[in-house]
């Protein structure tokens, strides 16, 4: 067998959705129950099975960059965000870490509304989001997109979350907006050392996947290894 260097395409599978058991529902997340069915490159097609996937009204994400300089150097800003799924750790089978706090921090982030598409609807969603998380305002045009859009849990749900930065000054920062949400109330707003967030990426005290991410994405922009 020859050896390949290069990642090519995956396999061109298509799934096919052939019956919806899926109950009436209603709130911010759905599960749809599905039999699906696979159809693969040489026209042969699975049995049908059992899927449920998660959706969503807006399903896509940004994740947002704020970048600051100080003394040459780097700063970034980080924003605690409530998630109450991991205050209930404790009740599953997991394998460490069995209570952990439900505060974490996190770039800033929000959904895409339905009239934001394309790229200059990102740009649009960081600026609003940056206003309400942050207190930032920020103008649309100032936000580029820092690498492809990526999923955080494919198996479950669609997302592709997508990762845009601007520069900023931090002394220009007003009230956040927020949206309303008792999950927004309350939360800590820190510009730091970019280096300083990289190495909370690696001792844990940045246990968030977008947000290690984005980081690395931005260090690797700046040169910085």
């Amino acid at each position: 067998m020859s050896e390949r260097h290069e990642l090519d395409a995956p396999p061109d599978i298509e799934v096919e959705v052939v019956e919806d058991r899926s109950p009436r529902q209603e709130g911010f997340l759905r599960v749809r129950r599905l039999g699906l069915r696979n159809r693969y490159p040489d026209g042969t097609t699975s049995d049908v099975y059992g899927y449920d996937v998660v959706e969503r009204d807006a399903l896509d994400a940004v994740g947002i960059v704020l970048e600051a300089e100080r003394e040459g150097e780097p700063w970034v800003c980080l924003r605690s965000a409530l998630r109450p799924p991991m205050a209930m750790r404790g009740g599953y089978a997991v394998p460490l870490d069995e209570e952990v706090s439900p505060s974490i921090w996190e770039v800033p982030a929000g959904l895409v509304e339905r009239d934001e598409r394309g790229v200059e609807g990102l740009r649009r969603c960081a600026a609003r989001e940056t206003l309400e998380e942050v207190g930032l305002e920020v103008e649309a045009s100032a936000f580029a997109l820092l690498g492809p859009g990526f999923a955080l849990s494919p198996g479950v749900l669609g997302e592709k979350l997508y990762l845009l930065h601007a520069r900023v000054e931090p002394t220009d920062r007003g009230e956040p907006t927020l949206d309303g949400s008792p999950t927004e109330e309350g939360a800590a707003i820190r510009f730091v050392p970019l280096a300083e967030a990289l190495r909370a990426t690696r001792d844990g005290r940045v246990a968030d996947a977008k947000t290690e991410l984005a980081l690395r994405r931005l260090a690797e922009l700046r040169g910085i290894s």
